[in-house]
């Protein structure tokens, strides 16, 4: 199994930006997906959760400006960021697992990406 983000980059504050993950492999089912981020010195934490069923979770820091949505279909997911703030800036990283219940910490998922950069500056 493999994730593969894309989508990152520089945006001025105020800004959108959105992010894919395309899953590949088999043998295996994602099942609940997720996203995370890591600034430089801070721990990993969670963006946004999305289960098989499309289901989601996301913390109050994000809830109103981001959205996250995925394509079974397709074995990818997207995270839509709007109203992007400076504090937003982190290495934004895809995180997949077989459980079919939402899971919100890093040790919950088994698989994971290399990771997007992704920078809000003006």
């Amino acid at each position: 199994i493999q994730l593969v983000e894309s989508g990152g980059g520089l945006v001025q504050p105020g800004g959108s930006l959105t992010l894919s993950c395309a899953a590949s492999g088999s043998g295996v089912g994602l099942n609940t997906m997720a996203w995370f981020r890591q600034a430089p010195g801070k721990e990993r934490g969670l963006v946004a959760v999305i289960t098989r069923a499309g289901y989601t979770y996301l913390p109050n820091s994000v809830l109103d400006r981001f959205t996250i949505a995925r394509d079974n279909a397709k074995n990818m997911m997207v995270l839509s960021m709007t109203k992007l703030r400076p504090e937003d800036t982190a290495m934004y990283y895809c995180a997949a697992t077989t459980s079919l219940s939402m899971q919100l910490g890093t040790a919950d998922y088994s698989y994971w990406g290399q990771g997007t950069q992704v920078t809000i500056s003006s």
